[in-house]
């Protein structure tokens, strides 16, 4: 059930054209910027317990394999008996006990088919760790924390993709004498990675051993899930992911599909957050038009706003990126000259990030402040090598660094390393064996 914003949100008026511009509520670390009045998002289309509010629905009967027997969508009235948060629902999974107990494992259960199921078909599991902040009552960073994706959160995910996907399914033709008609419908569009990039990231994968042997179509799905699955834990994960993600394609928002590879759905749009999400509110208005059996609409009107909507959605996204390196940098401004343990996390020509415990902050150590030895970068082995000293650092290496400086307006974090007199004299001995 999903707030009925288009309700409330009539085409062209004040509301409507300042949502358009927006195109996208931005959530920076200490504040939302929402794409609609807070008394919409908070109030009207809220849908807190124990109150009647107005939806659009998506309904669906479902066998114990995930197969959809019969749906429908329209509006409709609810009334909610309870609101849970993921931890409460997480609760429950986990130890299957707790209020509505039934419905919340029965809801897990399928999921959990969903999941399997679309993973099987072809869907790329990229799994990032997400920075969060506690914050004071001025909103200066106390704390930093990672968000990990449990149960809970894969349970709300999946039935939202299933109403996304259905409900483009539905949008995308009508039947005209027993023939499907394309019409006019926004689609969430994801393409196949181009091979240059693919090519780039096998050469990156290869130095760590990992062979990536896909180079189109459907393969190369199936190949990253099994090498993603291979790095986890390990100290090239990150590197690795973040490459695999750069290599994939920008989801954007159009009016021709080409179906969402990433996702493994030949249609799919989105219909679930209208609140936050001018795309949502279009395809609320779609969904109502062609519920009414009404006329196809104007392509070409609803490809520009696609266009303007993908890129204010671009724009929110680094602000929501620069929110968070700016936090960091923040958080680590009170730890100049404090000294931490940490792991090589990326290596470059110009320096090495090295990654801090407990709070996993990363810096970067510049390689012009190394004192001790010159390194020079060998991109083959994706290593730093001293010219002198011989030492090697690569992903995973333990170091031991000191917080240098923060620059806030650069989002910024450098350490220095702390070098180590051993490494020192264990070059000196492969030397003098060299040496006989």
């Amino acid at each position: 059930h999903i707030a009925d914003v288009a309700h409330c949100v009539r085409p062209d008026p004040t509301i409507d054209d300042e949502a358009v511009e927006r195109g996208t509520s931005v959530y920076l670390v200490d504040r939302t910027i929402p794409m609609l009045p807070e008394r919409l998002c908070n109030e009207l289309c809220s849908l807190r317990p124990h109150e009647e509010k107005l939806c659009f629905s998506a309904i669906f009967h479902i066998d114990e394999k995930g197969k959809v027997l019969q749906e429908w969508f329209g509006r409709t009235i609810i009334y909610s008996d309870r609101r849970f948060t993921y931890e409460e629902a997480q609760q429950i999974i986990e130890s299957g006990e707790g209020e509505m107990k039934s419905e919340v494992l029965t809801l897990h259960r399928l999921a959990q088919v969903l999941r399997k199921e679309r993973y099987r078909k072809g869907a790329i599991s990229f799994s990032r760790r997400e920075a969060k902040f506690h914050l004071d009552e001025k909103g200066h960073p106390t704390g930093v924390y990672f968000k990990v994706q449990k149960e809970a959160n894969q349970l709300i995910e999946e039935f939202m993709l299933l109403a996304n996907r259905r409900v483009a399914e539905f949008c995308a033709y009508r039947l005209s004498n027993g023939r499907r008609v394309a019409r006019p419908m926004v689609f969430r569009v994801h393409d196949e990675p181009s091979e240059d990039k693919l090519s780039r990231f096998r050469e990156v994968a290869l130095r760590f051993g990992h062979y990536f042997k896909a180079s189109k179509g459907r393969a190369v799905a199936k190949e990253m899930n099994k090498l993603l699955t291979t790095i986890a834990g390990s100290a090239e994960s990150n590197a690795i992911t973040t490459l695999a993600v750069r290599s994939m394609a920008k989801a954007v928002y159009t009016t021709d599909n080409i179906g969402h590879y990433g996702l493994a759905f030949p249609y799919y749009t989105h219909f679930t957050s209208p609140i936050r999400r001018y795309p949502d509110m279009m395809v609320h208005r779609l969904l109502t038009h062609y519920l009414d059996k009404g006329k196809s609409e104007n392509k070409s009107r609803f490809e520009e706003l696609c266009k303007h909507s993908s890129m204010r959605e671009h724009l929110a996204t680094e602000a929501e990126r620069s929110s968070i390196k700016y936090k960091l940098a923040e958080f680590m401004q009170g730890k100049v000259g404090q000294e931490f343990e940490g792991s090589v996390s990326g290596i470059t020509e110009w320096g090495m990030y090295v990654e801090i415990e407990p709070s996993k902050v990363e810096g970067m150590v510049m390689l012009r402040e190394i004192k001790e030895d010159f390194f020079i970068y060998d991109e083959k082995s994706y290593c730093l090598i001293g010219k002198s000293t011989r030492k090697r650092f690569t992903l995973g290496d333990k170091v031991r660094i000191k917080v240098y400086k923060t620059n806030l307006e650069q989002k910024l974090i450098d350490y220095t390393l702390i070098w180590d007199p051993e490494w020192n004299k264990k070059s000196s001995r492969k030397g003098v064996a060299r040496k006989k």
